[in-house]
């Protein structure tokens, strides 16, 4: 019991909506959705896993019915299955489904997406992404899947247990270029997708295209206390911190997202900052996967929003510690249906965990692998790259790219036919722009670019 109450007790207090009504508040309409939406993922994380997997079938009948009907791809890819809607969707014929990979998504263009999409998702978005290959997609959100992603965002901040009322700061990629050094972005709350809901404390935004000294400074002058980054920026960070004695006393809890995370980093934060490492398990186009559990380092998949398989080269389901590929089903993307999708990843299967939750476990994720960058000055940053702007230039189905020498780039594609000269041309400049130096830049073309040893794979490689 007392588990629960803790978990319900960040609830009590919604953002009000009427002026002179403080409690019980009131809240909006968007904020009383999103406290409707936490109030069944409440309910539902206690289920055992067969209720969890009748409701995901539930689900998925009504996405399987949709795309067949209204996505050109799928009225073609799913015509000859024997399932019919209003017959039981069960285990047996899910597995009989095809699989959708990458190349997939890039070959359908247009094809997967709906012409119909149902009354009530919202408005249709666009996000384009590499994930964990390096061969960019783009798909279709909608205020639905939008509306979900805040929820689990919440969710996770919930397990957490955070303080609402503490200052939360973000190292990350700056889409709209209002968060720079020295400065970076400041706001009066988290966000404006969670301050509707609950009221947070402050928060800020610093870019992640910056130096490693320069976000080590500017989170000192933050007084954060809580720190969202990717994996191999905070290593960076850390060891930054670790040679130069630098101590952040008002931190309380880093969070890390996007990449693959070594559990050294786990150590690594407790020695320099002594504060806990949590991490999650996101991709742009399926939105979160699994969180970690609290108390634990192994994660939840998040079965409400997805069904996530993992499974061995056979197509069978691995079993608890074995490791396979992982496979997603978006539950609520009905604008471009992501249906059995090989999002490149791996993971190992766990135990059914003593939280008492039912959603499936993960022991561990091997996905993206990233280095970081280094000028001949000696600064070191976190690349990132533009996949809709790479797609302007040419049609490029997978990328990496590597650093040879301080003033060196080789630039790896697979593409249906060498870029031209001119199209080379731009690439410089896009890559010149983003990284800030003008490195000298060559091209390699390949059929295909290989994982690591390990099974990893690296969109970006350091081989100084």
């Amino acid at each position: 019991m007392s588990r629960r109450m803790t978990v319900n007790s960040a609830l009590s207090s919604p953002t009000p909506s009427m002026e002179g009504n403080l409690w019980p508040a009131v809240p909006n309409q968007r904020s009383a959705i999103m406290l409707s939406l936490l109030f069944q993922l409440e309910q539902s994380q206690w289920w055992d896993p067969e209720r969890l997997q009748a409701a995901q079938f539930r689900q998925a009948a009504e996405v399987l019915r949709h795309a067949r009907r209204t996505t050109p791809y799928y009225a073609e890819r799913l015509s000859d299955i024997g399932w019919r809607y209003g017959q039981p969707l069960t285990a047996d014929i899910w597995s009989e489904l095809p699989l959708l990979r990458r190349e997939d998504i890039q070959d359908a263009g247009e094809r997967l997406h709906s012409r119909a999409l149902p009354k009530g998702h919202g408005k249709t978005g666009a996000i384009s992404t590499s994930g964990s290959t390096g061969k960019p997609v783009r798909v279709l959100t909608t205020d639905l899947t939008t509306a979900m992603w805040v929820a689990f965002t919440l969710r996770d901040y919930i397990w957490r247990r955070c303080d609402f009322s503490a200052k939360f700061a973000a190292i990350r990629y700056d889409y709209n270029n209002t968060a720079g050094y020295p400065d970076g972005k400041q706001a009066r709350s988290w966000g404006g997708a969670y301050g509707g809901a609950l009221p947070t404390g402050p928060g800020a935004m610093l870019s992640i295209t910056t130096p490693v000294a320069n976000h080590v400074e500017w989170l000192a002058r933050q007084d954060a206390n809580y720190l969202i980054t990717y994996p191999s920026n905070l290593e960076a960070i850390l060891r930054h911190c670790q040679a130069e004695n630098i101590r952040l006393p008002e931190m309380r809890e880093v969070q890390t997202m996007s990449e693959l995370l070594k559990p050294s980093v786990r150590e690594l934060c407790q020695e320099v900052w002594g504060v806990p490492l949590t991490d999650m398990y996101t991709c742009q186009e399926a939105g979160y996967i699994a969180l970690q559990c609290h108390g634990h380092t192994h994660y939840h998949a998040q079965a409400e929003n997805l069904i996530v398989e993992v499974l061995n080269d056979d197509g069978s389901t691995t079993a608890p510690g074995e490791t396979g590929k992982v496979v997603v089903t978006h539950l609520h993307n009905f604008a471009s249906p992501l249906i059995r999708y090989d999002i490149g990843d791996f993971a190992e299967v766990g135990e059914p965990c003593p939280c008492g939750r039912g959603l499936p476990v993960f022991n561990r994720i091997d996905g993206r692998a990233r280095g970081m960058i280094t000028l001949p000055n000696g600064d070191q940053f976190w690349p990132f790259f533009s996949n809709r702007k790479f797609g302007e230039i040419a049609p490029i189905r997978q990328y990496q790219i590597v650093q040879k020498t301080l003033d060196n780039l080789e630039i790896r594609l697979v593409v249906e036919q060498n870029l031209s000269t001119e199209q080379e041309d731009k690439m410089r400049t896009l890559l010149t722009e983003r990284l800030g130096h003008p490195f000298t830049m060559s091209f390699s073309y390949f059929d295909e670019i290989p994982r690591s040893t390990s099974g990893k794979f690296e969109d970006f490689k350091l081989e100084l």
